[in-house]
């Protein structure tokens, strides 16, 4: 009987080939069994896939025993978000980041000059934002384990270099991010059913506008079919660079939270960060896990409220808010 394999099927079974760690494959393989049709047909097929699937989380099971090798695409998280970047050759990437930050990154006129993960932190206001320059990517090659790092991260930067063929560029961008599924869609939520990460919240940054042909900006947004923000800047003129830090703030959807001392001035240089719609209990338990089922009230200077009203535990914070915790 045939196997009538499916489009998703074929679309999992070429990211668990390009899967450059046992992780990803695993994902790609309970993709694979996700979607493959369920008749005698595949039933041989079926079970090879478990049989592989099984084979590489005893593989897992094995490593996480006998400790942990280093990753070296292992970014470790700081600042208010992590935001990675994802481009072609030359594509300016490590010049944004430069640009931005105080990294040693190695801004070159040649392809492949970056190898591994620079983060850098670019400051927004009173808070740090992470960016990670990362080893480019081509229709043919991927630095093996370089999709753990966009899979951990907050938000994906997808560079186009305005002045080359923006449309290849696209094209191998979006396959990458569609073929392992980092790409939020209708078909591909933010996690599947076991709780995997999956998809991720991306925007378009168009760089080198200076050099860019007319009409090279609206050719990358008509070119591409999935819905996300776009973002025109060049490094050496400047252009959009000033507001590219309050744009990152925005899209990684994130709020400021004071904290205030009973009794004493609020801590107005080192705010908590904390996702939009978070309440007083999330705040308490960005602060002290334990002591959070300690607390009791709080008050709430800010949005909504009059200065040192008396808040629910459930009350919804905003930008900027100042909040004293009060604990039994």
């Amino acid at each position: 009987m045939p196997a009538n394999l499916t489009p998703d099927y074929f679309k999992a079974e070429e990211w668990f080939r390009n899967a450059g760690t046992n992780e990803e494959k695993i994902l790609a393989l309970e993709e694979m069994l996700k979607v493959i049709p369920k008749h005698k047909g595949t039933d041989h097929l079926r079970a090879d896939l478990r049989r592989k699937l099984s084979k590489l989380k005893d593989t897992a099971t094995q490593k996480g025993k006998a400790g942990k090798q280093v990753d070296i695409f292992h970014v470790p998280h700081t600042g208010a978000g992590q935001v990675v970047l994802l481009g072609t050759p030359n594509s300016g990437k490590s010049a944004i980041v430069g640009a931005l930050s105080k990294a040693k990154v190695n801004v070159a006129d040649f392809p492949f000059a970056t190898h591994a993960p620079v983060p850098g932190m670019a400051k927004y206001e009173d808070v740090q934002i992470q960016l990670v320059d990362m080893p480019p990517i081509t229709a043919d090659y991927m630095a093996p384990g370089q999709v753990g790092t966009y899979r951990n991260c907050d938000l994906i930067a997808m560079v186009i270099d305005l002045s080359d063929d923006v449309e290849e560029q696209l094209l191998i961008l979006l396959d990458f991010l569609e073929t392992r599924k980092l790409l939020i869609d209708d078909a591909t939520p933010a996690t599947d059913a076991q709780g995997n990460t999956l998809g991720r919240r991306i925007f378009c940054l168009c760089t080198k506008a200076d050099i860019a042909p007319a009409g090279a900006f609206e050719l990358a947004q008509k070119s591409c079919d999935h819905l996300m923000p776009f973002v025109k800047v060049s490094t050496e003129t400047g252009e959009g660079m000033d507001t590219l830090p309050a744009f990152l703030f925005d899209q990684l959807e994130i709020i400021r939270i004071y904290a205030k001392p009973p009794g004493r001035p609020a801590d107005m240089d080192d705010p908590f960060t904390l996702p939009i719609g978070a309440t007083v209990h999330d705040l308490a338990r960005a602060i002290h896990r334990e002591l959070a089922e300690k607390l009791k009230s709080a008050k709430c200077w800010g949005t909504g409220v009059y200065d040192g009203q008396n808040v629910h535990l459930t009350h919804v914070l905003h930008d900027k808010d100042i909040v004293e915790l009060h604990f039994g």
